[in-house]
């Protein structure tokens, strides 16, 4: 079409023109330094990680590197050691350019590739203090990189990170084309302020997404891409996936179905003098009965312990006494002085041994797949959930988990439970070892149990008392601390009475002193600044203080849980009906027995329901304890734009949010959506696959849009392999099913030798006492009859002379 000049009266609409193009580029101006302004205040603010750990990198000479990898929103940075500084630097990777794949590896560990598809530069020109130079390393790739991560599981925390790290730019990217497009047809007169995004923007945002049939996890083309249908998808995938549409904007108001939780009754507190006790007689024959059962040095963890020493309430729920000053852990959390935090999660570990029963009572034994959960609420509303579970009976091992992550810590602990017996006296000894985990900073507390000493069994008063030396490590910042429980000594030494002394530490150095009584008083003495302290005390206001806890109503309670399992135990307790209580013992512990027997007739082992063992990882003090972990551990920080609160549900600890998260996350990052874990886990990796395939076979429409027909040819040869995989999987069933029991053989196996291995252990240490008590009386009857010769030597003198 042909167009004629513009007359001299078109002018004002040339001079109109004129003026929008000048507005324009002002807009444009100010808009990039927005977002110039953005992507600074990303790199610069520490608080803004979404993952940061040790990763090697392969370089251009084919050999590895370890890196410290800084996850952020569309940028991974990589420094050369874990201060992260400039001078540390060493490059940055642009995720938006990026397309992540898992890669196969001979080696330990799991491998995965971060790479631009048309072979160019992943790496951005400057540094986040704009650094032109990075710190010198082996060459690096160009256009790829190749990460390893130590575990299987960090790998997958990685493939998740950086999957959703890679979704959230793809969406930034279409949020801001919207926005510049609506900006051009409104006119250019709009503010600066209008563009930003505001929470109701982002709800918006995603609720446009997905009414127009999108997904939060596709690349923007697959809304109207007819060829859609075409990929290989399951009917159950697509339901998850229409429901997920309908439901990712969540209802704050709206409350998630969770357990029902009520008060606990007042509790009730053991004093000093509680802590001595005398048998009557009828219990004096039942404990010298017992007497002739045991032999020094023993382990009674097999003998069956009378009921009348028995505290009414489990071992799982004994362990949650800790937990009852849990707030003092918030306040670690947000302190940044990393000495001032040993010093508060120190005072908080003291918390937890002030509490006695009334009497000297030994709590119940667990059975194995005995459960118990329960909760405190904090002042802020925020809740703390305490899982625990026995997942083993021969050894004892009781495995726990205590999260609250909007206070921004968890705990996870494995205790193997030995009681010794020494003849006058005996000792309840919680080998393994707890790890407290500071989540917005990344720390890990180690810290391990003191023993309780039962001494006056046969002869005097009965009296318990906390001994030994325990640990609190952090390897993260390099702060320790050593306390020692004291035993009251044979002779005098009232002072004595629960106390307890230690330092805290960093490195070797010692900063500061602790001693005092763990149930009255505890001071701490800066050894710098000479300076004394109340580290811990414990007053009316302090009792007072303690959080409230809740538990689940007995009859709403599973058959495996604490209250309800031993429900007639207790009751018979309670009402000092021994018989009672002896007779009702006797049936759980018979119907454990039959259990026992018939998983070995079947050749069946047990399996844990809320926590699973960590593959060759050992803890304790000779590190012979399994580790066990939390199946639904959540380890991420508390993000409070995002996470509305924590709430428990079948044993299963979740987050309600305001946004469903695309993705599931396994190991220690969880999801935190409701239905079956195990279903959405192979859902997602079957959207994966397909995801993955879509984006290749979208690089090869690209080529053929020329060829007529192409696409049509390229979507029967899918349906067709589709279809042709059917056999091939119906071939692998037996040999999926066949692995399955090898694989139930080889725990079966592991659990037997660890088992033999531990009886061994307990036969050496017997011998070990038995030897020591024949030298030491081959020594005594030596010693004597040098006396008796002296002494005969002496008269023989006095009568000759």
């Amino acid at each position: 079409m042909y167009l004629s000049p513009p007359s001299k009266g078109e002018g004002g609409g040339r001079l109109d023109r004129k003026e929008s193009y000048k507005a324009q580029r002002r807009i444009y101006r100010k808009e990039k330094k927005r977002v110039e302004k953005e992507l600074l205040s990303t790199f610069k603010d520490e608080s803004i990680i979404v993952l940061a750990d040790w990763l090697k990198v392969r370089g251009s000479l084919k050999s590895w590197t370890k890196l410290w990898c800084v996850l952020k929103p569309g940028l991974l940075l990589l420094y050369r050691s874990q201060k992260a500084k400039s001078n540390h630097w060493i490059g940055t990777i642009i995720l938006s350019t990026c397309e992540l794949i898992e890669r196969p590896s001979k080696k330990d560990g799991f491998c995965f590739k971060l790479f631009h598809p048309m072979d160019q530069s992943i790496w951005a020109s400057k540094g986040p203090e704009g650094e032109n130079i990075g710190a010198v390393v082996q060459p690096l790739p160009t256009s790829h990189l190749i990460f390893r991560a130590p575990t299987n599981a960090a790998g997958k925390c990685w493939m998740d990170a950086l999957e959703l790290a890679l979704r959230c730019s793809s969406l930034l990217k279409r949020n801001l084309n919207r926005q510049s497009a609506a900006d051009h047809v409104d006119g250019v007169d709009s503010s600066l302020e209008s563009n930003r995004l505001n929470d109701s923007d982002v709800e918006r945002h995603f609720k446009a997404e997905f009414e127009d049939g999108g997904s939060v996890t596709d690349d923007g083309n697959d809304a109207d891409n007819p060829q859609n249908s075409q990929f290989p998808s399951d009917d159950e995938d697509e339901d998850n996936e229409a429901s997920e549409e309908n439901s990712v904007i969540e209802d704050p108001s709206t409350l998630p179905p969770a357990t029902n939780y009520t008060r606990d009754q007042d509790e009730v507190f053991g004093t000093t003098e509680n802590q001595t006790e005398e048998f009557s007689e009828e219990n004096k024959s039942i404990v010298w009965f017992l007497v002739k059962q045991v032999r020094p040095g023993m382990d009674l963890s097999r003998v069956v312990l009378p009921t009348f020493i028995l505290e009414p309430r489990s071992f799982l729920d004994k362990i949650s006494d800790y937990y009852y000053h849990a707030d003092i852990i918030s306040k670690a959390v947000q302190d940044n002085d990393p000495f001032v935090r040993m010093k508060t999660i120190v005072k908080w570990y003291l918390s937890g041994f002030y509490k006695k029963p009334k009497g000297l009572k030994k709590p119940y034994n667990p059975i194995l797949g005995e459960t118990f959960r329960c909760c405190w609420n904090h002042p802020n509303g925020s809740k703390t959930f305490y899982i625990a579970e026995q997942v083993s009976h021969h050894p004892p091992i009781s495995a726990f988990y205590t999260t609250n992550r909007q206070e921004g810590f968890t705990i996870s602990g494995t205790i193997l439970a030995k009681s010794k017996f020494y003849g006058n006296s005996t000792s309840a000894i919680l080998d393994g070892a707890a790890t407290l985990s500071l989540l917005p900073r990344g720390e890990d507390y180690v810290m391990t149990m003191p023993y309780a000493h039962c001494k006056g069994i046969l002869m005097g008063t009965m009296t318990m008392e906390l001994g030994g030396k325990v640990t609190i490590e952090c390897e993260k910042t390099g702060y320790s601390t050593e306390l020692e429980f004291k035993l009251r000594p044979f002779l005098g030494g009232g002072e004595l009475t629960n106390a307890v002394s230690g330092r805290l530490k960093l490195g070797k150095e010692t900063l500061a002193t602790i001693d005092g009584h763990w149930d009255e008083k505890v001071m701490f003495k800066d050894k710098k600044s000479g300076l004394s302290e109340v580290l811990w005390e414990v007053t009316p206001e302090v009792r007072g203080a303690r959080l409230p806890r809740f538990t689940v109503p007995i009859d709403e309670q599973t058959e495996w849980e604490s209250a309800y399992l031993w429900r007639h135990v207790s009751k018979a307790i309670v009402t000092e009906d021994q018989v009672g209580a002896t007779d009702e013992k006797t049936k759980l512990e018979e119907a454990q027995r039959a259990a026992l027997r018939e998983r070995e007739a079947t050749g069946s082992s047990w399996v844990t329901k809320l926590f699973e063992q960590e593959a060759g990882v050992y803890i304790g003090a000779d590190s012979t304890v399994p580790k066990y972990a939390y199946k639904n551990a959540d380890v991420r920080p508390w993000d409070p734009r995002n996470d509305l609160l924590q709430y428990e549900k079948n044993y299963v600890v979740c987050t309600k949010t305001r946004h469903k998260t695309p993705m599931i996350r396994t190991q220690s990052i969880v999801s935190v959506l409701e239905p079956a874990l195990t279903e959405r886990v192979s859902s997602m990796s079957r959207r994966r696959k397909t995801r993955e395939f879509e984006v290749s076979l979208h690089r090869s429409q690209d080529s053929d849009t020329s060829t007529p027909g192409a696409k049509e040819v390229k979507g029967r040869a899918l349906s067709k392999s589709s279809s042709s995989l059917l056999p091939l999987q119906d071939a692998l069933k037996p040999l999926i099913e066949e692995q399955r029991k090898i694989n139930e053989k080889i725990a079966k196996l592991n659990h037997s030798i660890e088992t033999c291995l531990y009886q061994q252990k307990e036969r050496d240490g017997n011998s070990n006492i038995n030897r020591d008590l024949v030298l030491l009386i081959i020594l005594v009857v030596m010693i004597q009859a040098m006396l008796n010769w002296v002494l005969a030597e002496r008269a023989n003198r006095g009568l000759g002379s």
